[in-house]
């Protein structure tokens, strides 16, 4: 294998445990298992999640995160993150701010305790997050 498939190679098998310094994951073509969304969080379709730990960095944990197509409620930790593909709307419930309109290049800050509505539709949202670490 050459160094750069080697090194892909490895930096996949390794986003299980955890990146390596100088591993790279493709953010857009990783492989994510999805799992239905629990019944409180359903509001309409059949929205699945899907998430992928990539490690810790500087007391913080990252990775990637999707969403398939529907809506969902959800209760958000502290957060930072990156729309990586797809679009989506979320709706502030609480505290109540107006909704933001995601889109590849979408960098969002998150709240611990917000009460949130994710709208997908069509392809899936996926986002590189940042949380601290514990969270």
């Amino acid at each position: 294998m050459s160094g750069d498939g080697a090194r892909e190679a490895d930096a996949e098998a390794a986003a299980v445990s955890g990146m390596l310094p100088g591993s790279v994951v493709h953010a857009r073509g990783a492989s994510l298992s999805h799992d239905s969304v629990e019944g409180w969080q359903k509001v309409s379709g059949e929205p699945t999640t899907a998430a992928l730990d990539l490690g810790a960095f500087a007391g913080a944990e990252f990775g990637l995160w999707e969403m398939s197509a529907g809506s969902m409620l959800d209760v958000e930790v502290d957060e930072v993150f990156l729309v990586i593909s797809g679009t989506a709307t979320v709706e502030f419930l609480e505290p109540e701010l107006p909704s933001i309109d995601l889109e590849p290049g979408s960098i969002v800050r998150l709240g611990e305790g917000m009460r949130t509505r994710w709208t997908v539709t069509g392809a899936p949202l996926r986002k590189l997050y940042l949380v601290e670490s514990g969270s």
